[in-house]
């Protein structure tokens, strides 16, 4: 043996390898500790009167029955709380035009969607909270709703903030080559659709939660909550509330999911913080589930106008699309509602060869709840819009769908270059990939069966998706924006006195298993066993300073600057061992715990080298001032993102009379660069499969006419179930991104994003012989049944 070896080569490293998550036994135990699990001294209980009209004035407001209930500490209004807290507004000055209108955390004078909450009633206990709020009768003066986003933008129709002259909160355009040519050649075939996309939610097994607590002998508040993002709410509590941001802490200990939806900045929070500054004391806010639904941001709820031109030998000629949606009444703070329609201009067609590309998106003001960045983030869009219209047009060409995807997709050698949108790309392996995927799903067998089966009249069909997945966010993008986003991320790690291995990270876990992969980093670096590695993230007063996670960063960006911190640690130890074995550090490794020869012979232990610095120091050299800590931060540099690609495909069969749509298989190649912990990685693809079939069959935030949501309740609202899902098949392609030392890209999002569109085209695949399509999700039987012409 030469030297030591890498940390990706190591037989004894931990990088690469399937390990289960050592908190798994911890909270499959019940031992978690998420925010209801808390209870402190004199702690009391927020209850929310939440507006029942989707608009409304409030002409009148009584509380002093519900002030004098038993229980009652306080009862707060808009009003109230106006003077004691900084509104806000989510806009960013990269979003060039957006606006929206300043928000409190209950409504002041009117209500812009049911849900939104009015009343903050403080009690001793939530039930005698919840009491209390039943009291309370506003007076409400009932306005016009506006829930379509294409009635909302009509030059007639009311508008939601009177201090703007439309209800358009912001437009985008990319235009580039020549369309209108494109599309008048006459050696192309058009294909034009309309889709519909439905708004769905995160519906995580924890409710959003706080607990917060402030201390006035300090000025101090202590904020607890189940979100991804503690230094940027410490930011935000810090400049509303009026308090130095030192004198704001925030922990996000046990998160019970999140999928995006915990990232932003809700009234109720704010409200549960700026209480407990009022009362002196602990207050706590656990939302119910039907809050969750009517409050929790919602996604998707697009309408898109697409075409497609293709030649008679299948290259894509022409991309045009343009895509309203509606976002509620505000643009959600700090990240804004703008988000899903950029990215859907950004990515759409991203993975082809695509010389003339239009793109609008308009984000419209309306009387719903408010929407932003959810899993996947315009990502299920932009890739039904294009594969769903390059299948069609693979169909009216008589083209295979793989074969015109062939002629399509980037040379796996063609990078770096750009995206049609002008995105930056690099190290992607798209032909690979859908190479790979026709293998692994033995695509010509299944063929056959599928021509075999319709003899029959069994109707399934087969869909394919190509996408890419945006990961690893560089300051380039919210950084430039002016929001309180870190994009970069930091990493403390040092060794105890037992030869222990503590890391904290700034990046924050809800169930990904992100802290196994960090401990994987760690113990990969130091040679150590896994059960040596401790590790605490999610709590500002403990933690490096950086962005939390979201965006499928947390390996990435997080395990990019646990990597750096390791090395640097190992470092130090290496130089503190050498200088006390008297040898030069070139001749040492670490293996096992052990400080060890190139041989592997053992020369001293992890332990007793920390013991000597930290206790016998008499017995190193004067000049030697070993620290055993570390920090590094690290952050994306060249590249607005990183980015993974992949390619999907969907078997079903639909069921004709009934309109139900069955999943028979699923497949998914990834490739997310460097596959730190397979096991993990297969778990996140496969979750975020499950919740793109969801998106693309069951899920959806159904609203009548005058804004109401009529399905806010688990008994109403689809959630796929285990018995609904099908075998999900998960191969990967390594191509490490060349922006980190690690490699490693997201994985956290592609399953979501890609699913949806395999689904939709596998449907159409197997509707296409009968005459139907469908351009509507989620693809529910009755949706099924009208596209048949059944009802």
């Amino acid at each position: 043996m030469t030297g030591p070896l890498s940390i990706f080569d190591k037989p004894n490293s931990y990088i690469g390898k399937s390990v289960p998550r050592p908190d798994a036994r911890r909270l499959s135990e019940g031992r978690g500790r998420f925010v209801d699990d808390k209870q402190l001294p004199r702690m009391v209980h927020a209850a929310f009167l939440r507006s029942p009209y989707a608009h409304a004035t409030i002409a009148g407001l009584d509380v002093a029955e519900a002030r004098s209930m038993p229980g009652v500490v306080a009862v707060y209004t808009g009003a109230d709380l106006a003077d004691h807290i900084e509104p806000y507004v989510g806009v960013l000055s990269h979003l060039a035009g957006l606006r929206s209108a300043p928000q409190h955390p209950l409504a002041v004078d009117r209500v812009r969607w049911q849900g939104e909450p009015v009343v903050m009633v403080i009690a001793k206990s939530r039930a005698a909270a919840e009491d209390a709020v039943e009291t309370i009768m506003p007076d409400y003066e009932e306005l016009p709703a506006l829930t379509d986003p294409e009635t909302a933008l009509a030059a007639d129709a009311p508008r939601l903030h009177a201090a703007f002259d439309s209800n358009l909160a912001w437009e985008r355009t990319v235009d580039v080559g020549d369309v209108k040519a494109a599309f008048a050649r006459d050696d192309v075939t058009i294909v034009e659709r309309r889709f519909r996309f439905g708004r769905h939610t995160g519906v995580t097994l924890e409710a959003r939660a706080a607990l917060a607590e402030y201390d006035p002998a300090e000025d101090r508040l202590t904020f607890h909550y189940s979100g991804q993002a503690p230094h940027m709410m410490q930011y935000i509590f810090a400049k509303h509330l009026g308090l130095p941001e030192e004198n704001v802490r925030v922990v996000a200990e046990d998160v019970g999911g999140s999928f995006g939806i915990k990232i932003h900045t809700y009234g109720d929070e704010i409200a549960t913080a700026v209480a407990a500054k009022l009362l002196k004391r602990p207050v706590k806010f656990v939302a119910d589930r039907n809050e969750s639904f009517v409050t929790d941001i919602h996604a998707r709820d697009h309408v898109v106008d697409g075409r497609m031109a293709v030649t008679k030998d299948g290259k894509i000629a022409a991309l045009d699309f343009d895509d309203v949606t509606g976002i509620g009444p505000y643009s959600m703070y700090p990240r804004t509602s703008a988000i899903e329609a950029n990215q859907v201009l950004n990515l759409t067609g991203a993975p082809y060869e695509i010389e003339n590309y239009r793109a609008r998106a308009r984000v419209v003001f309306q009387n719903k709840n408010m929407m932003c960045q959810y899993r996947a983030v315009g990502h299920p869009i932009a890739m039904a819009i294009c594969d769903g219209l390059l299948e069609d047009a693979a169909a009216a060409i008589d083209m295979d769908p793989v074969e015109i995807r062939r002629r399509n997709l980037m040379g796996d050698d063609t990078y770096p270059r750009a995206s049609a949108s002008g995105m930056k790309l690099d190290d992607l392996s798209h032909q690979k990939a859908i190479v790979k995927l026709t293998e692994l799903m033995q695509y010509d067998r299944l063929r056959a069966d599928q021509a075999s089966l319709r003899e029959k009249g069994v109707h399934r069909g087969i869909g394919f998706c190509s996408m890419v997945e945006v990961t690893n966010p560089s300051p380039m993008f919210y950084g430039i924006g002016g929001a309180p986003i870190a994009s970069q991320d930091g990493a403390t790690i040092r060794l105890d006195a037992g030869g222990a291995i503590q890391i904290a990270s700034s990046v924050t876990e809800q169930g990904q298993g992100t802290n196994t992969i960090l401990a994987q980093i760690a113990a990969g670096v130091f040679g150590v066993d896994l059960d040596r590695v401790r590790i605490k993230t999610g709590d500002t007063d403990v933690v490096p300073y950086g962005g939390g996670t979201w965006a499928s960063r947390g390996a990435g960006i997080g395990g990019e600057a646990m990597l750096q911190a390791a090395v640097a640690l190992k470092d130090q130890v290496l130089d503190v061992a050498a200088s006390i074995l008297q040898t030069t550090r070139g001749n040492l490794d670490i293996r096992g715990g052990q400080i060890t020869d190139p041989d592997g012979s053992e020369r001293m232990s992890l332990s007793d080298l920390a013991r000597t610095v930290y206790y016998r120091g008499n017995e190193l050299p004067s000049d030697l001032k070993p620290e055993l800590i570390a920090t590094r931060h690290y952050r994306v540099t060249d590249f607005p993102f990183v980015f993974t690609n992949g390619a999907m495909a969907a078997h079903v069969e639909v069921d004709t009379d009934t309109g139900i749509v069955r999943v028979l298989d699923f497949w998914a190649v990834e490739d997310c660069g460097r596959v730190l912990n397979p096991l993990l990685v297969d778990e996140q693809i496969r979750g975020g499969v499950v919740q793109g079939i969801g998106g693309a069959l069951f899920e959806e935030c159904v609203y009548s006419e005058d804004g109401q949501m009529l399905n806010a309740s688990m008994a109403d609202y689809l959630v796929p179930m285990a018995a609904e899902m099908p075998d999900i098949h998960v191969a990967h392609i390594e191509t490490p991104t060349k922006t980190s030392v690690l490699g490693a890209k997201g994985a956290g999002e592609a399953g979501t994003g890609g699913a949806p569109a395999a689904v939709l085209n596998a449907v159409n695949d197997a509707l296409r012989p009968l005459g139907a399509s469908i351009w509507q999700m989620p693809m529910t039987p009755e949706r099924i049944l009208k596209a048949l012409g059944v009802v």
